[in-house]
């Protein structure tokens, strides 16, 4: 027997409720939930004592299920005579004080200020099925009426599934009565919904709109939210907010249900918030393994990402997140990153405040009852000690920050918000600059300082180890340099090198400290990133390294420009990145590979000179388009795709007589090595430049 409408327009037509109960009988029909999943709602914001009004009762049980608990006072009503004609029978003998009456909400026959609670249980998204005019004037009927029979400090109280046009017109009309708005999220019970009864993946919210006394000129509003039965409400600046609030959470629990009904929904990520500043507290990745055979234990997994290493490939990556799940071997593993700025007090923490919630995320068929794991990398949440925060004009905010790794070293990190899940630049902390030592040093010079002083870090930059590159794009780049005729004797002969894109300095000061002939010129356009270099990793100019502030476009313009007096250089790097998040190219801005450009550079760079160029493009069509460029400018033209990274590496010759097969390749590479390997250069041993060039490939 189909029941529902065919329409939404039916919803609001009293012919169609009439036929509605007279096939259903006196079966109940709980639309929006039963009162075992309202209850929580109705005793916080109805009294006992309270005389409450039930407008569109239909043959719900809510009304006497409310009155058996003690909530004597109540009065119904319906347009259905056939609903009340059955409510006034089942209920006449058991609860006699309560009343049921044919009426017209829209024309309620009730004096002013009758009631302390107008009860609505979807009767408000009955008669909102759209937006035309005729059917505006009938909603305005019915909450204007809501409005005068209540008494100043009663309140409405409507079960809905606060649909945007209902939520809408209902805090609207409110709002400007100058009535307290409050939106309430009920709790979520769909395991108790009877199958035989629709079920929806929009969550049931309750509205309680609070009658105040009207104040002449006063142009006050108080919207809230209230996520949960127990939580605290939180007030939000207008109404549009609140209609955004309610959005995130009837995606969440579309989401939530999806999840529950399909093995599997390709990538799905969400933050979790903080419910008191309303601040992103956990980034959740949901990670299905079809591939893994469903046993007893191993439905489903929690998986806590050490703080710090949210940007790693296995963490960071939809292709690391897929290794990680199988490797852990469960049907779905979700993966959790902890944002910077919130505090976490430990794992079983994190454990207790995430379990209730991760739980609504289950794949289907998990039993009820089943212990869900959560796991970590050495059963730890990491350490995250934020150094300092600022602004750039040009590049936003940015954080610097000391993460410990796997090894339990500790890496000082540049990280713009705007991308907070890129490391903009990275440098590894030596080893006697423990976060145990830092803390120590941070407080024994609190106690030597006057008591005006600024908190300022003693000299931050002295802690970095230079001698160690920590991206594996940088040490692919200098691996290039092996592309140079004779690389054994770079240390003994002038080497000048131009590098665009400063970050906190590791590339050109590697080259500075680790090739003492060359002369490097550094181009940044944004003058916050060279103190960040200088205060924070440890970069300082020298009479072979000079920083220039300029647009690396311009720049090089005008060297190119200057004629026969421009200077030529025998490398020239490009690792910059791109300020427009829209583009599929990242690295570098697409105007340093326009051909008119690239000529510029061409024209700068020695015969047997090598250009290498940083680049991270995830547009396919685009990737083809730059390497078709870059190879007609420069014809001999190098790739090195860097592992589990989108990251590639270019390099770049003028003359095909200069090409070297691999064998050729890797043997310079050692040659050069072999030289920087001497005692008393600082090399370090683990970076071993020919194993940076084994994949090249010729394109």
């Amino acid at each position: 027997m189909n029941l529902l409408p065919k329409s939404s327009k039916e919803f609001g037509s009293v012919d169609y409720w009439e036929k509605f109960f007279q096939q259903r009988g006196k079966k109940a029909f709980e639309w929006y939930g039963t009162y075992l999943e309202l209850c929580g709602v109705l005793h916080k914001y109805i009294k006992p004592r309270e005389k409450v009004l039930v407008i569109g009762c239909g043959n719900s049980e809510l009304s006497e299920q409310l009155y058996d608990v003690g909530y004597r006072d109540i009065v119904n009503i319906d347009i259905s005579e056939v609903v009340i004609k059955q409510m006034k029978e089942c209920n006449a003998t058991r609860r006699p004080q309560m009343s049921f009456l044919k009426m017209d909400m829209t024309q309620m026959e009730f004096p002013d200020a009758s009631f302390q609670v107008v009860l609505d249980k979807g009767t408000l998204d009955a008669v909102l099925t759209d937006e035309e005019e005729k059917t505006l004037q009938q909603v305005d009927r019915m909450l204007a009426e809501v409005g005068r029979v209540l008494q100043v400090g009663g309140r409405y109280l409507c079960i809905s599934l606060a649909q945007a046009h209902i939520l809408k017109k209902a805090v609207g009309h409110f709002s400007r009565e100058g009535w307290m708005v409050r939106v309430h999220q009920v709790a979520n019970s769909q395991d108790q919904v009877l199958e035989a009864e629709p079920q929806f993946s929009l969550p049931v919210f309750a509205f309680i709109m609070t009658k105040f006394r009207p104040v002449p000129g006063s142009a006050l509003q108080i919207f809230e939210l209230c996520a949960q039965e127990q939580g605290k409400p939180v007030r939000l600046e207008s109404a549009e907010r609140l209609a955004e609030a309610v959005q995130e959470r009837q995606q969440y629990a579309w989401l939530c249900s999806q999840l529950r009904r399909k093995a599997r929904l390709g990538s799905v990520s969400l933050d979790l918030c903080d419910g008191d500043t309303g601040e992103p507290r956990y980034t959740l990745h949901v990670v299905d393994s079809p591939t893994v055979k469903p046993s007893r234990d191993n439905h489903f997994a929690i998986f806590i990402i050490p703080q710090g290493r949210e940007t790693e490939w296995l963490f960071g990556m939809d292709e690391g997140r897929k290794q990680l799940a199988a490797s852990a071997g469960f049907r779905r593993l979700i993966t959790v990153a902890l944002h910077r700025g919130q505090q976490y007090e430990s794992m079983d923490h994190i454990q207790a405040e995430l379990s209730a919630r991760v739980m609504e995320l289950a794949p289907a068929g998990m039993p009820s009852q089943q212990q869900v794991p959560f796991l970590s990398v050495g059963g730890d949440i990491g350490v995250r000690t934020v150094q300092h925060q600022d602004c750039s004009p040009l590049s936003g905010d940015y954080v610097i920050e000391d993460v410990q790794g796997d090894d339990k070293r500790y890496f000082r990190r540049l990280i713009f918000l705007s991308n907070r899940n890129v490391v903009q630049s990275e440098a590894r902390l030596l080893k006697d600059v423990s976060h145990k030592a830092q803390k120590k040093r941070k407080k024994d010079r609190k106690k030597q300082r006057p008591a005006d002083a600024e908190d300022l870090p003693a000299a931050p930059g002295q802690s970095i180890d230079k001698s160690y590159l920590c991206c594996e794009h940088h040490k692919a780049m200098i691996a290039g340099l092996a592309l140079l005729r004779n690389p054994e004797l770079l240390l003994e002969i002038p080497l000048a090198l131009l590098v665009v894109g400063l970050g906190g300095g590791s590339l050109p000061l590697f080259v500075h400290d680790h090739f003492p002939k060359s002369c490097i010129d550094a181009v940044e356009i944004d003058p916050s990133m060279l103190e960040v270099a200088t205060q924070w990793f440890g970069f300082s100019q020298s009479d072979r390294m000079k920083v220039h502030i300029a647009d690396g476009l311009d720049y090089i313009a005008s060297l190119a420009g200057g004629g026969e007096a421009r200077p030529c250089y025998d490398v020239i790097m490009f690792d910059v990145d791109s300020k427009d998040p829209t583009l599929g190219m990242s690295c570098p801005p697409p105007a340093f590979v326009e051909q008119s450009f690239l000529q510029k550079v061409k024209s700068i760079l020695t015969p047997e000179g090598v250009f290498i160029l940083n680049l991270v493009c995830r547009d396919l069509g685009l990737k083809d388009s730059v390497l078709a460029g870059l190879k007609a400018v420069f014809p001999l033209l190098y790739v090195r795709r860097i592992e589990g990274e989108v990251n590639e590496i270019l390099f770049c010759q003028l003359h095909p007589e200069q090409k070297l097969a691999t064998p050729e390749l890797l043997e310079t590479a050692q040659a050069l090595e072999r030289t920087l390997r001497k005692p008393g250069r600082g090399w370090d041993d683990t970076y071993v430049l020919s194993d940076m060039l084994k994949t090249v490939k010729i394109v």
